[in-house]
């Protein structure tokens, strides 16, 4: 069987330099910052797969090159058997935005505030010409807002007059109105109290068990990714460092950078025992260090760890790029 969404080496760099007349008074070369360097996972139909990593390790970066936002550098995204990046540039492709939906990571940014609810959740169906009729429009968005635990009274309210968790909710109706069957979450519970976030995870553990959905779920937070997912990679720096199911990452990680932050993660029985805390800073993207991004960080790093850049491959079930795994020096 082959999985629903496949992504292959997926690169995107992005062109940061100065301009171009300060860059011939100043000397200076092109900067380009690798914000994704080569990422490859696949995802069956019906299932979670969670990326986490810090802050800028590319994670959202990901997120807009499978929805269509950017286009890819490098590599490509395949998706029901065919090549997505090709088919959205051509008429066929709105077809394909209806099956592929993403909810973004700030309620507060990716509404209106101008429109009311009725419009935000109706604007999908409309677009893509599923639903003309306004009585009928009427009638789905109602059920949409049902779906995500709203009212359809709250159809002709603005979004200012609800909470960041029902925000959040009327983000994932408008995402699920064109009945998609992948949807790329980015952080879509890092904006909210804790509280809620179960709530809306709930809601969205539920969605995908009624509808069938596939998840690409994004988030730093590993406790929430415990929660959702069926598989998780971890990033650094713009390129997978591990990718296993979640059992066996949580139970017995193998990377370096995974082992430090689920490390960091405060656990209720390990009151008595030193927490090694998450040491040094994450490099610059603009300039990378030599080999293994996360060298500069690493306990067991040895001269071939800075200077020969570790390959994602399969070790004992799980993917990894490790050398210090590898060779069993860990």
């Amino acid at each position: 069987m082959t999985a629903l969404v496949q992504a292959h080496d997926l690169a995107k760099t992005f062109d940061v330099s100065a301009p171009w007349l300060n860059r011939v008074i100043e000397r200076k070369p092109r900067t380009l910052l690798r914000a994704v360097d080569g990422v490859s996972f696949e995802i069956e139909r019906g299932k979670t797969l969670a990326l986490v990593g810090e802050s800028g390790c590319g994670k959202s970066t990901v997120a807009r090159l499978l929805v269509g936002l950017y286009e890819p550098t490098r590599g490509g995204l395949t998706f029901d058997g065919q090549d997505a990046h090709a088919a959205f540039k051509t008429p066929e492709g709105r077809k394909l935005r209806r099956r592929i939906q993403m909810i973004f990571q700030d309620p507060y940014a990716s509404l209106n505030p101008r429109w009311k609810v009725e419009d935000i959740v109706g604007e999908p169906l409309k677009e893509h010409g599923i639903i003309t009729d306004p009585a009928q429009l009427k009638e789905r968005v109602g059920e949409l807002l049902k779906s995500v635990g709203l009212s359809p009274l709250d159809m002709v309210k603005y979004p200012h007059q609800f909470s960041g968790g029902q925000r959040q909710r009327i983000s994932i109706a408008r995402a699920l109105a064109t009945q998609p069957e992948f949807l790329v979450c980015d952080e879509p519970t890092s904006a909210l109290d804790v509280s809620v976030q179960a709530q809306v995870l709930n809601i969205m553990k539920d969605l995908q068990n009624s509808l069938g959905l596939t998840y690409l779920f994004i988030s730093h937070n590993l406790a929430v990714v415990r929660h959702v997912s069926d598989d998780v990679g971890v990033m650094y720096l713009g390129r997978l460092v591990e990718l296993a199911p979640k059992q066996t990452l949580f139970s017995s990680p193998q990377h370096p950078y995974t082992r430090m932050l689920l490390d960091a993660i405060p656990k209720m029985h390990d009151t008595g025992r030193q927490r090694t805390p998450v040491s040094g800073e994450v490099p610059n993207p603009l300039n990378p260090p030599a080999g293994c991004a996360f060298n500069p960080r690493c306990p067991h790093a040895n001269d071939r760890c800075r200077s020969e850049r570790p390959v994602l491959q399969e070790l004992g079930g799980i993917r990894i790029a490790c050398h210090a795994v590898e060779e069993g020096r860990i």
